[in-house]
């Protein structure tokens, strides 16, 4: 009888649960109903600039409100100021959605507020982001945020006291299609003692990769996810010498995550200031048309200086752009024509005369010469600096094409012979590039795409002048590509190298390394201080001569000339040496 009552109850309470389940479901489904109503509709009318609706987590004192995000692309808004489109698109959305739902509550953000939010470091948005539940997603915008926001948590809740940056490749933020999810993590190595700098990358990197592995599970985006990993000094290293790579990271990265690093250098690009600078030479171009625009409607004063500089200001662009130092006012006209008219011969001496003589209506003005300017006067200068100002561009164009011309032979010289250090680490006769490339492809050693991009650089090196920008412009992309790979296989083969020739040796509880290098023992007495080393000669018999004080530094400098054996034999006199050096009872670890 007991037995029959507590079946009774069970089933009295699956028939709860299941009505429960029931309710929830039919509720589910209606609020699905709406959010496609609402969707559709404003896809209907705003489809080309929606970019992306999400449905936020529901705030803890508003359980019944619906809350929407629509991250709407205003690259192409002109007719407004952002902030009223902004504005505007919100009103006209909560509008839509309240004639659905009284509960629906919209709130838009533009791209590029969301940009100028991780300039400021306001980065909290992302959470919320990281949070919802995608409902339209065509650029895949919101999941690229979802993925980026859990790693970057991943990392600093992890490795905090070492990331600068943690940086989004631009196109995140513009709302453009592309075919994966690209993050870069820049590691401060500054002050890395237990530890070579090249171990910290590998280590951290092992790492970072691991969790964006699994960030992508947890999140579980379809596109691909990269992470590539940058210690501060190579960082810093690339900027310095103007490494298209870094250069471009500078230049479109969106900072998710900085400790003040990213953005000042970001910034000091923009202003023209990390040299050479793309964006300084446009700021300079476009600064004469719109100076121009302007002279129409200024006083006299006004009309004689915006003449003078938006006809000086592209001269010292082109200069820049050639690769000379922004001169002075002065210089300017001397060296425009030394190099562009008597050197390369791109540009007519009529156009220095233009700029002679507007500079000396300028400092005839400036030093009350001049009283006033005819009309006659104002329209000649104006006339002769537009002309001035044509000639310029097709300048532009020139120079470009020689600095491309440059930059052709440039990428050729350092990928053939970073391809010849490679063939050469992997004791492949290194005459014919290709088919010592095509070898290490065989055996697995490079992928097939980086054959296929060393063989477009190639041809791009014989058929410069057949190449349009566009094929020029993914041949430098992939090249920067090919570079990294080369450099990453180098590094992995000569810690592998370095391996063969390490002695590892335990006494007292302590770990310490021999590293054979020609001649040379350098001596590492405790692996947990990196930063303490030693060097002794190997004398003819195998022993070792009297340990002097080295350094880190000295060791790497010598690992960089490669002076690492391919066989290294231990001798009977070495032995004795190291018992005197770590004691008797002394152990030689075998695959430590």
């Amino acid at each position: 009888m007991k037995e029959t009552k507590e079946l009774k109850k069970e089933s009295e309470l699956e028939k709860i649960k299941d009505d429960k389940l029931d309710s929830l479901k039919d509720k589910l489904s209606k609020i699905k109903t709406k959010i496609d109503k609402f969707q559709n509709g404003l896809l209907k009318k705003f489809d080309k600039y929606v970019v992306g609706i999400a449905l936020l987590p529901p705030l803890k004192d508003q359980k019944d409100a619906l809350d929407l995000l629509v991250l709407v692309d205003d690259g192409d808004s002109k007719k407004m100021p952002k902030l009223e489109l902004r504005d505007k698109l919100n009103a006209i959305a909560n509008n839509m959605a309240k004639e659905i739902d009284k509960n629906f509550r919209i709130d838009v953000m533009l791209l590029s507020e969301m940009t100028q939010n991780c300039y400021d470091n306001k980065t909290e948005f992302m959470k919320e982001i990281a949070m919802s539940a995608s409902i339209y997603d065509p650029k895949d915008l919101i999941a690229a945020v979802k993925v980026s926001d859990v790693h970057k948590e991943m990392v600093l809740k992890k490795f905090e006291k070492y990331i600068i940056s943690y940086v989004a490749a631009g196109s995140l933020f513009r709302g453009e299609k592309s075919n994966d999810i690209d993050v870069y993590v820049i590691v401060d190595d500054t002050d890395v003692k237990k530890m070579s700098r090249f171990e910290l990358k590998e280590k951290l990197r092992a790492i970072i990769l691991s969790q964006a592995f699994e960030a992508n599970s947890i999140t579980r985006v379809k596109k691909k996810f990269h992470v590539q990993v940058y210690i501060l000094t190579d960082f810093w290293e690339g900027i310095k010498d103007a490494n298209p790579v870094f250069f471009t990271l500078l230049r479109d990265g969106i900072p998710l995550y900085d400790r003040g690093v990213f953005m000042p250098w970001k910034l000091l690009l923009e202003m023209g200031r990390i040299k050479p600078s793309p964006e300084a030479i446009d700021t300079f171009v476009a600064s004469g048309d719109k100076m121009m625009e302007r002279v129409r409607f200024k006083l006299r004063e006004i009309i004689e200086a915006d003449i003078y500089w938006s006809t000086l200001t592209p001269s010292q662009a082109a200069l820049m752009m050639y690769g000379v130092a922004p001169p002075t006012p002065k210089e300017t006209i001397n060296i425009m024509e030394e190099i562009f008219v008597k050197k390369e011969k791109l540009l007519e001496k009529r156009y220095i005369d233009i700029l002679t003589e507007i500079r000396r209506y300028y400092k005839d003005l400036e030093h009350d010469k001049i009283k006033t300017l005819t009309g006659k006067d104002i329209d000649k200068l104006l006339k002769n600096a537009n002309d001035y100002l044509k000639r310029i561009k097709k300048l532009f164009a020139q120079i470009e094409e020689r600095k491309n011309e440059e930059n052709m032979n440039e990428i050729y010289d350092t990928v053939t012979n970073l391809v010849k250090d490679v063939l050469k680490e992997n004791e492949i006769d290194n005459k014919n590039l290709e088919l010592g490339l095509r070898k290490l492809k065989d055996k697995n050693e490079i992928s097939p795409k980086m054959l296929a991009t060393f063989k477009d650089v190639e041809k791009a090196k014989k058929e410069r002048e057949k190449i349009s920008k566009p094929e020029f412009n993914k041949i430098r992309k992939d090249s920067r590509l090919l570079i990294n790979q080369l450099m990453d296989h180098l590094q992995r083969k000569r810690f592998r190298e370095l391996d063969k020739v390490t002695l590892r040796i335990k006494s007292n509880d302590k770990y310490s390394e021999i590293i054979i290098l020609e001649d040379n023992a350098f001596i590492i007495d405790d692996i947990k201080r990196r930063d303490i080393v030693g060097l002794a000669k190997i004398n003819k018999d195998g022993s070792l001569g009297e340990v002097n004080k080295s350094s880190a530094k000295e060791l790497e400098e010598n690992l960089d000339k490669k002076k690492i054996e391919k066989n290294v034999f231990v001798k009977e006199a070495l032995f004795k040496s190291l018992k005197e050096l770590f004691g008797k009872d002394m152990e030689i670890l075998i695959g430590y």
